[in-house]
C-alpha cells in the first residue's frame, strides 16, 4: 500500500499517528481536510508532502467553482494554506508550485479539463517519487558493507515517501541484495517517528534492528558498535547545509567526533538552491505539549514550559555525502548540488 494515493476525487493516506498499533486510512475529500491531516502529522516526510501538495491543489480545483476567475482565486488561496502547514519541508511547496504551474498555463480554459490534468499530474508525481526512491537506494546501497551497523534518525522510509523510502530505501535495497545489516533506530523524541514508524517498517521488511533512545547514540559510537549514519532531509541549502528532524545535528556531530561517515539521502526536489545556507531555512515550531507528554501521557509538572523546534540544521562540513537519484553529491556541495539539480531538470525535459 502506498503512503498516499487517490481513489476518484478522494485522496487517501495511511494515518501515521495510529502506527504501529494499526494500519488505518484517512480519506480527504477537501483541501482543508488534507491540510488538517498534514498539520496533525497523519502524513509527514518531505517527499510524501511534495506529492500531498500536488494532490491538494487537485482537491482544491475539484471542490472549487466552475467559473474560471473564481476557481483560480479559490485554488490560489488553497495553495497558500497548503504551503503554510509545514514551512521547513521544501518539497511541500515544490509540489504545490508544480501543480499551480498547470493552473497558470491553463488560464481561461475548460475547468473540467484542468481538473483532469491536475489529477493526472499528481498521480504521475506519485509514480515518479517511487522511481526516484529506488534510484536513491541503488546509488546508496554500495555504501553499506555486508555486516554494516547503521544508525538512522527519524523516519525516512516508505512512510516518509510514496513508497520505498530514502534513507531506509538505501537500507531496503542493500538488504534485498543479500547484505546482512543491523539498524540502530533512534526513537526520535518527541513524536517517536523512529520507534513507531522506522521500527515498524524494518519489522515488515525483516531487517534486524534495535531501538535506542536518542541519547544512546554517542555511547554506541564510542564502543565501536556503529559503522555509519544515514538520515533523510526536509530541505538542503545550496551550500550543503541540511535541515532534518530535530536531533540530526547531534548525530552528525557525534559521527564526526568518532570518525564515522554521515550520509543524507534525499531527492533532488529537497535541494533548495534559492537558500544559500542553513541559517536561512525556516524552522517549524510545533506545540510544546508534544514535548511535555510521552505517547500522549503528561510527564512534566502542570506548570512546566517547553520548546519544540521540529528541525535542526546540520552544517555541510559534517556531511560525508548526499545521496540523490542523480548519484552521490560530495564536497564542494555548492558545485555538486547545483550539478544534480541541473541534471535533474535536463532529464525532466
Amino acid at each position: 500500500m502506498r503512503t498516499i494515493f487517490r481513489e476518484g476525487t478522494r485522496v487517501k493516506l495511511i494515518d501515521q499517528t495510529r502506527l504501529p498499533g494499526e494500519v488505518a486510512l484517512v480519506e480527504c475529500a477537501s483541501v482543508d481536510s488534507l491540510c488538517a491531516a498534514i498539520l496533525a502529522m497523519r502524513i509527514r516526510g518531505a517527499p510524501a508532502l511534495g506529492v500531498a501538495g500536488a494532490y491538494g491543489v487537485a482537491l482544491a480545483a475539484e471542490e472549487g467553482p466552475a467559473e474560471w476567475g473564481s476557481l483560480s482565486e479559490h485554488v490560489t488561496g488553497a495553495a497558500e494554506r497548503l504551503r503554510r502547514t509545514r514551512p521547513t519541508a521544501v518539497n511541500l511547496s515544490w509540489g504545490v508550485a508544480r501543480a499551480m504551474a498547470l493552473v497558470v498555463n491553463n488560464a481561461g480554459r475548460d475547468v473540467d479539463e484542468l481538473r483532469r490534468q491536475l489529477w493526472t499530474f499528481a498521480d504521475a508525481l506519485a509514480d515518479r517519487d517511487v522511481e526516484i526512491n529506488r534510484q536513491i537506494g541503488s546509488h546508496g546501497a554500495p555504501l553499506l558493507a555486508d555486516g554494516a551497523r547503521v544508525l538512522t534518525h527519524c523516519n525516512a522510509g516508505a512512510l516518509a515517501t510514496v513508497d520505498w523510502g530514502t534513507a531506509l530505501g538505501v537500507v531496503r535495497t542493500a538488504a534485498r541484495q543479500g547484505k546482512r545489516l543491523h539498524i540502530y533506530v533512534d526513537e526520535t523524541r518527541p513524536f517517536l517517528q523512529g520507534s513507531r514508524l522506522t521500527a515498524w517498517e524494518l519489522e515488515q521488511e525483516g531487517v534486524p534492528y534495535s531501538v535506542i533512545t536518542d541519547n544512546m547514540a554517542g555511547h554506541l559510537m564510542a564502543r565501536g558498535e556503529i559503522d555509519l549514519c544515514i538520515v533523510g532531509a526536509d530541505r538542503i541549502a545550496a551550500c550543503g547545509d541540511v535541515a532534518n528532524k530535530i536531533g540530526t545535528y547531534t548525530v552528525a556531530v557525534l559521527a564526526r567526533v568518532h570518525g564515522l561517515p554521515f550520509y543524507v539521502a534525499a531527492p533532488v526536489s529537497t535541494i533548495d538552491l534559492a537558500i544559500e545556507t542553513g541559517g536561512d531555512i525556516p524552522i517549524e515550531e510545533r506545540s510544546p505539549e508534544e514535548v511535555l507528554t510521552f505517547a500522549g501521557v503528561r510527564v512534566a509538572p502542570a506548570g512546566a514550559r517547553a520548546r519544540h523546534p521540529a528541525f535542526d540544521i546540520t552544517p555541510a562540513e559534517y556531511v560525508t555525502g548526499i545521496i540523490t537519484e542523480m548519484g552521490i553529491a560530495g564536497a564542494p556541495f555548492d558545485e555538486s548540488l547545483a550539478a544534480a539539480v541541473a541534471a535533474s531538470r535536463a532529464g525532466d525535459g
